[in-house]
């Protein structure tokens, strides 16, 4: 078995979700959660089949968000895997819905962070063990810190 880390492609800082599922129905029920969750959603979508032919399978609303989701999953090339990129949404909006989704597995992350994706791959094939998302913890928030992230959900209108 080898550990490969493959890092996602993401010029934009575009916020996205990584998850994993279990069927290619998947394509077409994330598509339809998205866009039930969100009518203005712009979104590309690439799943990884694991079975028959094996092909990322994809679909969306944006094209380059569709292509971007493309070419990471074909990088990412990890069995039943999905990435999710979003624009004029975020992924508090859409996450419950798509967890929803009878085929989602899991979640690996939700973010505009800059992400490395650790695999596994053997003589079948690739599986993600996790990700690292973002950068490392450098301290423990004070008060100014709490005020601020306070202050910040508030403006963003997700808290009174």
């Amino acid at each position: 078995m080898e550990l490969i880390s493959v890092t996602v492609e993401n010029p934009e800082g575009l916020n996205f979700i990584l998850g994993q599922s279990h069927f290619i129905k998947t394509v077409e029920d994330l598509h339809e959660a998205l866009i039930s969750a969100s009518p203005f959603i712009k979104f590309g979508l690439a799943f990884c089949e694991s079975s028959g032919p094996c092909l990322v399978r994809w679909t969306g609303n944006d094209h380059d968000l569709i292509e971007l989701a493309r070419k990471n999953a074909l990088k990412i090339a990890a069995g039943h895997s999905f990435i999710i990129f979003l624009r004029d949404a975020y992924p508090i909006n859409v996450l419950n819905a798509i967890k929803m989704v009878p085929e989602v597995c899991r979640i690996f992350c939700a973010t505009a962070n800059p992400v490395t994706i650790i695999l596994a791959e053997n003589e079948q094939g690739r599986g993600i063990l996790g990700v690292i998302d973002g950068f490392k913890t450098k301290g423990v928030e004070g008060e100014e810190e709490i005020r601020e992230r306070k202050e910040l959900l508030r403006r963003f209108g997700y808290k009174l």
